[in-house]
């Protein structure tokens, strides 16, 4: 079985059931077994049009699931669950699940990259990341979770406008 993270994110609809749902949904699927959740927290949006608040998380699971039929299934998850394709880059949605993590593996194919490529940019992320397992190495980077969200939290804040100066 592989050691996978998932993170989780809903701001659109009833949040806090679109996760609620999700995991159900990973736990039912063959050849997932859902491991341990962190704790579920409100976070502003990232890019993308102006936008609710997200409930986000981040799941471990272990499967026998190949990346590829994992991802699979998770949009499978998100289209059962009413997530709809959306030509707009980092819009609302009903659920969002990504593979962050796939054991230490690397894979860079065009629908398809693990470690998640801005999963270390991203404080949603890595705080659920680091809660669960604060010493998980990123395979490209060669930092822990708990390391990296220090980094993130360090850097200092980049005005988002002109005005935010």
């Amino acid at each position: 079985m592989s050691r996978v993270f998932i993170g989780i994110g809903s701001n659109d609809g009833d949040r806090l059931e679109s996760i609620s749902s999700a995991l159900k949904a990973l736990g039912a699927a063959a050849g997932i077994r859902v491991v341990q959740m962190a704790v579920v927290s409100e976070t502003d949006p990232v890019g993308g049009p102006p936008q609710g608040p997200y409930l986000n998380t981040v799941a471990e699971i272990a499967t026998s699931l190949s990346p590829r039929r994992l991802l699979a299934t998770l949009q499978g998850i998100e289209r059962q669950l009413g997530r709809s394709p959306s030509s707009e880059r980092w819009g609302p949605r009903v659920i969002d699940l990504d593979i962050l993590l796939y054991d230490d593996r690397i894979i860079q194919e065009p629908d398809l990259c693990v470690p998640h490529p801005r999963m270390h940019e991203r404080r949603f992320v890595l705080e659920p990341l680091s809660q669960l397992v604060p010493d998980i190495v990123h395979p490209l980077l060669q930092k822990t979770a708990a390391v990296l969200l220090e980094q993130l939290i360090a850097q200092p804040a980049v005005p988002t406008s002109p005005l935010a100066l």
